[in-house]
């Protein structure tokens, strides 16, 4: 939260040990840059690991993201001709709920995974296996078709991969949940995939329409064969679940500069005071328009106190007894929406004692933009405080709170 105030038992439980799995955390963060006001996304802030450390340029092309989880398939039998290591993952959106830790507020995120690869290792070399010398002419002839870095279709092949006598590892892209088959050309005694690299697309809800705040829930993927991440059927994990723990770190932006001397509000009329002095011509409006600047990216409400009754009607007075009202209005930046909902333009908005105001919603990220204050008093106090033989100056307070806790 963020308010900005301008003044003018011991238990012990015994259960049957629990499926092993794996948890990874994917972070990502708001905050507002002055220098795109328009760009209301979050950015990822989860390391990469395993293929986009491997091959960066490959990775920053095409704004991938990857992850490398701990996580073995290992093949439960010989694999013969005709065998088929087919590989699915959930590539589809699935939708996972996000909640504040400190307001309960929830928002909805869908996640897919755009991407699997691992490395591959066989129980004998390569060489051995197809029967001649050359490591990546063996490997591609253990398959029907080409070695891993062909992806089996719909997959699409990254263009780099790494060959060892034994190891091959690979990264295949996944535009659609569907099965994409590698088919045993030659016997292969076993093979295994050592880790688990996954890239995976976010799509993140509205950070304007977000309290500031941590938000984390949590989505899990069955793996193992005919899970969600399937690597064969003949191909078991030593984990059988993967569960991704999500954190949205909203931080907003909310601050109000009021220019020096900003504070001391001086109510006159148009032309100041000369003709009621001079001619005893009564002024129509007594008023003050005092400026202040500012910076917001989610919605706020607005708050004044004053020494008040109720109402909309805030008093000054003085020491020789006299009183009078006068009221406060706000104006606000184009780019603010107020409670009459988008496009809704705040101008001359009334304040009411003690009575918060808005919400008020910013439709991007507003910087620094000028808004203002008006301090008017009303026909009736102009009348009853410029009664003859009246002299007097009248002082009074107030406080008005923007605060981003709605």
């Amino acid at each position: 939260m963020k308010r900005l105030t301008a003044s003018c038992g011991l238990a012990l439980a015994l259960s049957m040990p629990a499926a092993q799995a794996v948890n990874q955390e994917i972070r990502a963060m708001f905050q507002p840059d002055p220098s795109q006001p328009g760009k209301n996304l979050f950015v990822n802030q989860t390391p990469n690991s395993g293929y986009c450390v491997a091959y960066p340029a490959q990775c920053a092309e095409s704004n991938m993201f990857s992850i490398e989880v701990p996580v073995r398939y290992t093949s439960q039998r010989n694999l013969i001709p005709g065998d088929g290591i087919s590989v699915q993952v959930p590539a589809n959106w699935r939708r996972l709920t996000v909640t504040n830790r400190d307001t309960g507020e929830t928002e909805v995120v869908e996640v897919r995974i755009t991407g699997i690869g691992s490395t591959f290792h066989l129980s004998e070399r390569a060489q051995d296996l197809a029967g001649i010398e050359n490591k990546f002419q063996a490997h591609d002839r253990l398959w029907t078709s080409n070695g891993w870095v062909y992806a089996g279709p719909p997959c699409r092949n990254s263009p780099v991969s790494g060959v060892g006598d034994k190891t091959y590892r690979f990264f295949w892209h996944t535009p659609v949940e569907s099965t994409c088959i590698k088919t045993v050309a030659l016997p292969i005694p076993s093979m295994w995939f050592e880790k688990l690299d996954f890239a995976y697309e976010l799509k993140t809800p509205n950070p304007l329409s977000m309290s500031s705040g941590l938000y984390t829930g949590s989505i899990s993927y069955s793996m193992g064969p005919g899970g969600d991440f399937h690597m064969g059927y003949m191909m078991y994990p030593d984990d059988n679940n993967l569960t991704l723990d999500f954190t949205l770190d909203v931080q907003h932006t909310l601050k109000v500069d009021i220019p020096p001397g900003g504070n001391n509000v001086t109510l006159e009329p148009v032309g100041g005071w000369a003709p009621w002095l001079d001619s005893g011509r009564k002024p129509t409006r007594i008023f003050r328009d005092q400026l202040f600047y500012i910076s917001a990216s989610s919605r706020f409400k607005v708050l004044m106190l004053c020494n008040s009754t109720g109402g909309t009607a805030c008093k000054m007075g003085s020491q020789e007894g006299n009183s009078s009202d006068f009221e406060v209005f706000m104006s606000l930046p184009a780019g603010i929406s107020g409670p009459g909902g988008p496009g809704a333009n705040v101008t001359r908005h009334p304040l009411r004692f003690n009575v918060w105001a808005g919400p008020f919603q910013p439709g991007l990220y507003v910087d620094r933009k000028p808004g203002t204050l008006h301090f008017e008093m009303t026909p009736f106090a102009i009348d009853f405080l410029l009664r003859p033989g009246v002299t007097d100056r009248l002082r009074g307070n107030v406080t008005v709170i923007w605060d981003s806790d709605v």
